[in-house]
């Protein structure tokens, strides 16, 4: 379900390409989604993410009505970096460390916040963040812990366990001292 609004052919090249990431663990990239789809090319996705503005808000507006909520779930942040190797002017693109490739790479990182149903093992992509520090100033933990305040005060998830990849044990510390609902 999509809540902003687009054209048909639009909207449909949106759904694929979520599902595909969604479905996909190890290349997200747009020439592998062409690679592996005969209705949209890499240019079509290409022109389509650069001329549409699609809200940090819609994966939850796409999903609410959808969600099963579990006081016995969990909710899980991650982290991943879109590599861009070749980019010479592309905004939000930094050097950073690439799990998947086990080295730094040029590429632009993304936040992400799922909530997972841990009867039926279904999950939901909540929200994301794009992390540009040099626009915002936030590192990666300010966006979880901002996703985490959201899920909480407004969203109004039900969770009982927080699953969150850090690699400094100062960004668990600094969690847990700012989020009043933890005990």
């Amino acid at each position: 379900m999509i809540t902003f609004t687009l054209p048909e052919q639009k909207q449909n090249l949106y759904s694929d390409y979520c599902q595909f990431l969604i479905a996909s663990f190890t290349n997200r990239t747009q020439t592998y989604f062409a690679d592996h789809t005969e209705k949209w090319s890499h240019d079509q996705l290409n022109r389509f993410l650069r001329n549409e503005n699609i809200p940090s808000s819609e994966p939850w507006e796409s999903v609410k009505t959808d969600i099963e909520f579990d006081e016995d779930g969990y909710i899980i942040f991650d982290d991943v970096v879109l590599s861009k190797a070749f980019a010479k002017a592309i905004e939000a693109v930094y050097p950073q460390w690439s799990g998947s490739d086990k080295k730094v790479i040029q590429g632009i990182g993304i936040v992400t916040c799922v909530s997972v149903n841990s009867k039926t093992q279904e999950y939901w992509i909540i929200d994301y963040r794009i992390f540009d520090k040099a626009h915002d100033g936030k590192t990666k933990i300010d966006h979880g812990l901002e996703m985490l305040h959201n899920a909480v005060l407004k969203k109004h998830l039900l969770f009982r366990t927080v699953l969150i990849v850090c690699y400094n044990i100062k960004n668990t510390k600094s969690i847990r001292k700012s989020q009043g609902f933890f005990k």
